[in-house]
């Protein structure tokens, strides 16, 4: 029987082009199970859009001196072509700056405001004094309270996937000046989270949501256990959808308020103009909704998304929450800002017409229960052992044979050997055993199980041999050859989720489009005698050293760029008192004890006897040395620097550590420190070693 289903990919947002770990995580999952969803016959809404409000679309429109819509409309165009270009198959792609969305989005706030879903709050929030403006999310970098990583993000850390709020970092700049930014009082209006903790316990812990992967389920029982908090829902900017009530001057709607609201108001865009109502996908209880994302956004899309659906009162709630782990590339963390990745319109160009060998790729990797790395490697080896050696080859023997023997006219079979009966019987299983994996997300295995079915072809023709048989034994030949038409038909039907642009130039040379996936488990003839079928053409080409070696060049050029801009000279800060100087309270110390903090890659945590006490100090160093490489070292360390709490660990100073002329992490030479501290001392005694 036919389903309704609303199946929604993560708004990618619009300041920059979409990269394979945007595809490995979001986009080709949901296009996998959207087209298969179709294929079985149900009503899909498969729904898209650019999120074009984000913080990180202003902050690059500031470095490009340029408007934040000139960045929106010029990724807008580059991210929707690209998504064509790969077969993405969304049945809408709308933006946020659409007037159907701003209306929407207001019209939402306003349901909840006048149904006092919200709290009103005056809370300090960190203010950039040089620019004049709040600071929100993404225009605060800092340490993150919880890890260390020293890049995190005023609403994220990318390293640990912590969600956070810009004033729990610590050391805290911002991202428009590079200042240490200030306090400042503001209003807000806030959603509150512990309102809804019991509907969220009761519907996710308590109900029946342990179907959802275990990532998405454990990240979500982990906030729920730690007590849900208020969340703001506007920000202080100028970018962004306008708080449509009384006070709301000057505010915005937070993006993380607004975004998953495109979902609805790009569905509303797709009905009017296919003549369907809107709702019917958002509010019948009978339509199964599922959210395609990355594990950042899991949050956003189980816990806060949810109560906001919740608190209007009107709309279903999704069925699941298929979210991905990250995928890494060539060992390293994917990272736009330092060209560490491989997008998407740079493939298309290197790779002309092989859109299924990086889906097939993709899938075959998926980072679907842990986070995985793509290699240009492991690529080519998909490629050329699988693609080419595996379903390539059977098809291409299949064609070619059934052209020369019989001039492309599929021969009358004769009567079945067991092993004919048996290799069409295990043919007819494959569409339950894909469907299976599908529908449990699958998707890697499933992809698995549709080689598995051209392995079954490749070994069906080896087995029997036709070009031997077909000088002995004419009628065996027939039949091998007819039920060999029979697996390249069901490969036709059964590709078009994972290969679709392979599946359209397969059927192409079948000659046929006639079946479904239903028709491969139920009927006995897919593709009958006496049909003419077309000539051969390869459906992959093998992939050779040289172009890899050019996609590791660029990857190589990416690296040198970034390590050469970290070498480069930094300017001159702004300059300081000696008063300032002297309030430094500098002391050589050896370090006793030290252990590697647990679950963190770059934290030692370490004992060190600084001649006036012995004192815990969280140090970043973890990547560099061993605990065993450091004790006993003699170190300098500053010893009136406020404590800080790293992972529950309070951190009492701050080793001092430079970079040698190799680019390695080393201590700063105590010996040094003396004899800075003994020219100092000669002005003023304000420079204390021990």
């Amino acid at each position: 029987m036919s389903k309704r289903y609303t199946i929604t990919a993560a708004l990618p947002y619009t300041n920059g082009p979409i990269h394979i770990g945007h595809l490995a995580g979001v986009y080709v999952p949901a296009d996998i199970y959207s087209r298969y969803l179709r294929l079985t016959g149900n009503d899909v809404a498969f729904i898209c859009g650019s999120d074009e409000h984000g913080v990180p679309i202003t902050i690059k429109a500031k470095k490009e001196g340029v408007t934040p819509q000139d960045i929106v409309d010029k990724y807008h165009a580059i991210i929707k072509q690209s998504f064509i270009d790969f077969g993405i198959t969304f049945d809408n792609y709308s933006r946020t700056t659409a007037k159907i969305h701003h209306d929407t989005a207001q019209e939402f706030f306003k349901t909840l405001y006048d149904k006092n879903e919200f709290v009103e709050e005056v809370t300090e929030q960190l203010y950039d004094e040089e620019a004049n403006q709040f600071l929100a999310d993404r225009f605060v970098t800092g340490t993150c309270p919880k890890c260390g990583n020293e890049e995190a993000y005023g609403d994220q850390c990318e390293s640990c996937g912590s969600s956070l709020n810009a004033t729990d970092l610590i050391n805290p700049k911002s991202a428009i000046t590079g200042n240490v930014p200030s306090l400042k009082e503001t209003k807000h209006w806030f959603l509150p989270l512990n309102k809804h903790e019991d509907f969220l316990r009761e519907w996710i812990l308590k109900g029946h949501k342990k179907d959802w992967k275990p990532n998405v389920y454990g990240q979500v029982k982990s906030w729920i256990d730690d007590g849900l908090r208020p969340r703001a829902v506007t920000r202080d900017l100028d970018w962004g959808i306008p708080v449509p009530v009384e006070g709301g001057e000057g505010k915005v709607l937070y993006v993380w308020f607004d975004a998953p609201i495109g979902y609805i108001s790009s569905t509303k865009e797709w009905a009017a103009r296919e003549g369907k109502n809107w709702e019917d996908y958002w509010k019948d209880e009978d339509t199964k909704l599922v959210h395609f994302i990355g594990k950042d956004n899991i949050v956003f899309h189980c816990i806060i998304f949810p109560s906001m659906l919740k608190a209007e009162g009107s709309y279903i709630l999704p069925e699941n929450v298929p979210a991905n782990e990250f995928l890494n590339l060539e060992g390293q963390k994917l990272s736009t800002s330092k060209n560490w990745a491989v997008w998407l319109p740079d493939y298309l160009i290197d790779f002309p017409n092989q859109q299924d060998v990086l889906r097939y790729a993709l899938t075959a990797n998926a980072p679907e229960s842990k986070d995985n790395d793509f290699t240009w490697k492991d690529f080519q080896a998909r490629n050329n052992n699988e693609l080419v050696a595996i379903f390539g080859n059977f098809i291409n023997r299949v064609v070619v044979l059934t052209n020369k023997y019989y001039d492309g006219i599929i021969p009358t079979p004769s009567d079945y050997s067991t092993i004919d009966e048996e290799t069409l019987a295990a043919v007819k299983a494959y569409p339950a055993v894909i469907s299976s994996s599908i529908e449990r997300y699958r998707f890697r295995e499933a992809s698995q199980e549709l080689m598995n079915l051209a392995r079954l072809g490749n070994k069906y023709l080896a087995d029997e041999e036709p070009w031997k048989t077909f000088k002995t034994d004419e009628a065996r030949t027939k039949t091998v050859m007819f039920v060999a038409l029979q697996i390249a038909s069901a490969l036709a039907v059964l590709s078009e989720p994972f290969l679709p642009f392979t599946s359209t130039k397969l059927k192409g040379i079948l000659n046929s489009n006639d079946n479904g996936w239903e028709d491969v488990s139920t009927k006995d003839i897919l593709i009958p005698a006496s049909h003419q079928i077309g000539k051969g053409e390869l459906l992959f080409s093998k992939i050779e050293d040289s172009e890899i070696q050019i996609q590791l060049d660029k990857l190589e050029a990416s690296k040198k760029a970034n390590e050469a801009e970290k070498k480069a000279t930094e300017p001159q800060k702004d300059e300081i008192t000696f008063e300032d100087f002297t309030k430094l309270d500098l002391r050589v110390g050896t370090i006793i004890e030290a252990e590697k903090m647990p679950k963190t890659k770059k934290l030692l945590v370490l004992k060190v006897d600084t001649g006036i006490d012995t004192r815990t100090i969280v140090s970043g160093i973890a990547e560099s040395f061993s605990p065993e490489d450091v004790i006993g070292k003699r170190v300098t360390v500053l010893v009136n620097l406020a404590p800080r709490a790293l992972r529950g660990v309070e951190s009492q100073g701050m080793i001092l550590m430079t970079e040698d002329e190799t680019g390695k992490l080393v201590f700063v030479n105590p010996d040094t420190s003396t004899a800075l501290s003994t020219g100092i001392e000669g002005v003023k005694n304000g420079l204390q070693i021990s």
